[in-house]
């Protein structure tokens, strides 16, 4: 603010800088969508490891490659993923519970569908010292089990709204409980009688009233098939994988298994529209390397890359006896290690991809087997002696020689989805700024920074920054026409590196010199 004088002397007064500092966006948060026997299906869930997969949805399923995925993205160096569970809404059900009398009863339901429910018991028991107050607790005895878990445990509650110490049981169980919802019946004042409590007895021996029953996995969505592929992408335009219209920020889409070509378009568009990039898996059933080759990837857009054949690894549901699964786990926890250790300019491809916990794959591939799948943007996983199964591909699926794309590499595409969404949540401070030269300078400088800090990092091509990049925007970007709109327009230039794909060593023998 300026400065009011009224004396004279010295005054201080701070001046703004003009500096809007641009921070880059994650570039390796994944999403997940497939068929789970447990967990939310109300949104997209975020996962940080493994065992929050394995709390949240329940683990390993041999139903289903949705888990196996999630447990290969987290190997192979994944870090952050959103879990998007599917089922069938018109046969899951979720498990319920009502104890007590009208009015006085509490109706206790799973919080989301599923026979997993079905393990729970419900333990209540009133307060002799406190009447109206009440504890219920949540016990897990599945079946043919002789011992049981008390699960949750919520004590002093009472049945009336409001309640004088704040423990009503419907707001403590729905803000508390990571199993259950509750509900009271219409003027409900008094606690239901006590059930059997938790001990030494049997979870046999529980009356069945005490048990959460009815919960229901419904039909098993199998991937790539018309039920599967309606719930992950409804008409509606609602729920399924429109659930990440909710996440703020993802960076990769995996649905391991779908193969079905209409469909990955489908979802490559959606990608476009998120600023995404899609890891899609190859018919396990086409093997024919020609034949491959003949299809290509299936898929137009430029949002998306391919990867064939499936991978070899152990089955830990099945004596870890080996099996083949949809690559696109795998690839894609080597995209969040590669954008770690090198940059996501860097193609997720090489040596250094080594895929966590594969032992070979469906179809292995020679040299000439491979010339022919690269050129059509099918990226290969092949296995080496030295380096075992590796990614040996980085084109997008517009990477066709003949079509001739600016966006044939993965590498490219994905530093330009990164400058775009890191700009645009960057520079949302110039929104109903006055809109002449003092503007575009600060713009020219806080963009040019973030530029440049990705310069020094080795994201570009060029050996100074005026050969890597450019930032633009001044009277020529933006005229007095532009401006009496309300616009101002940024122009935004760098030089991509490319991938060595090809390495070509040239040799040649020296001729023996003659003495003069």
């Amino acid at each position: 603010m300026p400065v009011t004088t009224s004396y004279p002397g010295v005054y201080i007064e701070e001046l703004p800088s003009g500096v809007h500092t641009i921070t880059g966006v994650a570039t390796s948060i994944a999403a997940f969508a497939g068929w789970a026997a447990k967990g939310d299906v109300t949104q997209a869930q975020l996962v940080l490891s493994w065992s929050d997969f394995n709390n949240q949805f329940g683990g390993l399923d041999s139903r289903s490659l949705l888990g196996y995925a999630v447990s290969q993205f987290f190997a192979n160096g994944g870090q952050q993923a959103y879990i998007v569970r599917l089922v069938d809404s018109t046969t899951a059900a979720s498990a319920t519970f009502t104890v007590g009398t009208a009015p006085n009863t509490i109706t206790l339901t799973a919080q989301s569908p599923g026979a997993w429910a079905n393990a729970y018991w419900i333990a209540i028991k009133n307060q002799a010292a406190a009447p109206g107050r009440f504890r219920l607790q949540v016990v897990y005895a599945p079946q043919g089990a002789t011992t049981e878990t008390i699960a949750e445990s919520f004590e002093n509650l009472g049945m009336t709204f409001p309640d004088a110490q704040g423990r009503y049981v419907v707001d403590v169980i729905n803000n508390g409980s990571a199993i259950i919802n509750a509900s009271v019946g219409a003027g409900a004042t008094t606690p239901p009688a006590d059930t059997v409590q938790p001990g030494p007895t049997p979870p046999q021996a529980y009356p069945q009233t005490t048990q959460l029953v009815g919960g229901n996995d419904g039909t098993q969505l199998k991937e790539s098939t018309a039920a599967f592929e309606t719930a992950l992408m409804p008409p509606s335009g609602t729920g399924g994988v429109f659930l990440l219209n909710n996440v703020d920020l993802f960076n990769l889409l995996c649905v391991p298994g779908e193969t079905t070509s209409s469909v990955l378009s489908n979802l490559e568009g959606y990608c476009e529209t998120r600023r995404a990039f899609l890891i899609a898996d190859s018919d396990p059933n086409v093997t024919n390397v020609q034949t491959v080759a003949t299809n290509g990837p299936g898929i137009p857009g430029m949002n998306a890359a391919i990867y064939f054949p499936w991978v070899q690894a152990p089955d830990p549901l099945n004596q870890n006896v080996p099996r083949y699964y949809p690559p696109s786990g795998f690839v894609a926890g080597v995209y969040a290690t590669t954008d770690g250790n090198r940059g996501v300019w860097k193609a997720p491809a090489g040596t250094e991809t080594s895929l966590v916990g594969a032992t070979g794959v469906a179809v292995p591939l020679n040299d000439a087997q491979n010339g022919q799948l690269n050129p059509v943007a099918v990226n290969c996983i092949r296995n080496f002696r030295v380096y075992g199964t590796v990614v040996w591909g980085a084109r997008t699926t517009q990477g066709n020689d003949e079509i001739g794309s600016q966006w044939k590499y993965i590498p490219i595409r994905r530093l330009a989805l990164y400058l775009e969404e890191s700009l645009y949540r960057g520079t949302q401070w110039v929104v109903f700024e006055p809109n002449d030269e003092p503007l575009w300078a600060q713009i020219r400088l806080n963009v040019g920074a973030f530029m440049q800090t990705l310069f020094r990092q080795g994201a570009f091509q060029g050996s100074t920054p005026q050969q890597a990049y450019f930032v633009k925007c001044d009277g020529e970007t933006t005229t007095a026409t532009d401006q009496d709109n309300g616009i101002v327009n940024i122009l935004v230039g760098f030089a991509p590196l490319k991938p060595a794909e090809f390495v070509i060593i040239q040799i040649q023998q020296m001729a023996g010199q003659s003495a003069a």
